[in-house]
């Protein structure tokens, strides 16, 4: 909401407002296009370095001297390493940058892959913009949620599932039949297999089962006005792919203001049933992930939090209190007004 009121008294035209990842996801895009308009010189056998980050950070500057960035956070490794490159360049250009996050500077990053590399990054933000804590302690979505409406139901408890009723109302308002649809995301074929219109009606298998991201979730945002997900289970560590999915889908959704139903094995409160994993070696992702990086099980590395599920554990309140949030009628209302 502060976010809201500043970003909308700013009277000026070279401004953006966006969640971080898309920022990134952009960013990543940028470096990539760039990259392929470099000609090599073929006949020349020195080494021929080529730094994209300078035109990429001067052709954001150009467009805005302000960004306002919801969810500053740093999960990536990709992300990782260019940050300070990066935002050295943007704040040399003079752009003002204002961010909310649920992590201080100095907790960014926190236990990632070579994160000895991201420090210096710290420091660059600290010296450029001023840290304010506004946690009060309270969090308004989950008290704003009692004896109220929600479209997040557990299975077995009705006779006939609500999101049927749901799906079968939001398709009479569209302009289409009950159809699979298939959209290509970055040279992928990613079909859906039962929408209507700007209606997704999908399951937990078909869209945190699969190999898909942040950039996949956005396409979705910018398709439909309304997700119905079935079959959501109790998600764990056990599970940490697909939890990791679900919450980069639910910051997407939440930040596109995208309609979300959901159909799940137990109460929204139960959704996350965090277990700590005794031994971050003991899932064969994580033995083949740290093969592939030549990292020792007794190296530092190995406690970074991508093994540990650390990350995926901090982030589980957060999409609590947001689910609490996208279940109740004003934010239900909030498309009709977009």
């Amino acid at each position: 909401m502060l976010m809201d009121l500043f970003y909308n008294c700013c009277e000026t035209d070279n401004k953006c407002r966006v969640h971080f990842n898309s920022f990134m996801l952009d960013v990543h895009a940028k470096i990539h296009e760039l990259k392929q308009l470099v000609v090599p010189d073929y006949r020349s056998t020195k080494p021929q370095p080529f730094d994209p980050i300078p035109p990429v950070a001067r052709a954001i500057s150009e467009k805005s001297w302000l960004i306002c960035f919801d969810e500053f956070q740093v999960t990536d490794i990709g992300d990782a390493m260019i940050l300070k490159r990066l935002f050295t360049q943007l704040f040399d250009n003079g752009v003002v940058v204002v961010a909310t996050s649920n992590r201080p500077p100095d907790d960014l990053y926190k236990n990632g892959l070579q994160r000895s590399n991201f420090v210096p990054f710290i420091q660059v933000l600290k010296d450029h913009c001023a840290v304010a804590s506004l946690d009060s302690g309270i969090d308004y979505r989950q008290k704003a949620l009692a004896g109220k409406e929600t479209t997040y139901f557990v299975k077995g408890e009705f006779e006939s599932d609500p999101a049927d009723t749901i799906f079968k109302y939001l398709c009479s308002k569209e302009n289409d039949i009950i159809r699979p649809k298939t959209f290509n995301i970055l040279g992928r074929d990613v079909e859906f297999r039962k929408t209507c219109g700007q209606v997704l009606d999908t399951t937990f298998e078909e869209i945190c089962d699969r190999p898909l991201g942040a950039s996949d979730y956005l396409q979705l945002a910018q398709v439909f006005h309304t997700v119905i997900i079935r079959d959501v289970p109790q998600l764990n560590l056990q599970l940490r792919s697909q939890t990791r999915r679900f919450i980069t889908l639910i910051d997407t959704l939440y930040d596109n203001r995208i309609r979300i139903v959901i159909s799940a094995d137990v109460p929204h409160s139960q959704l996350f049933g965090v277990t700590q994993l005794d031994d971050v070696n003991a899932l064969d992702e994580n033995r083949m992930l740290m093969d592939d990086l030549k990292i020792s099980k007794d190296s530092e590395n190995a406690t970074a939090n991508i093994f540990t599920g650390e990350e995926e554990i901090f982030a589980f309140d957060r999409t609590l209190s947001r689910l609490a949030e996208m279940q109740s009628q004003e934010y239900w209302e909030m498309w009709d007004r977009q």
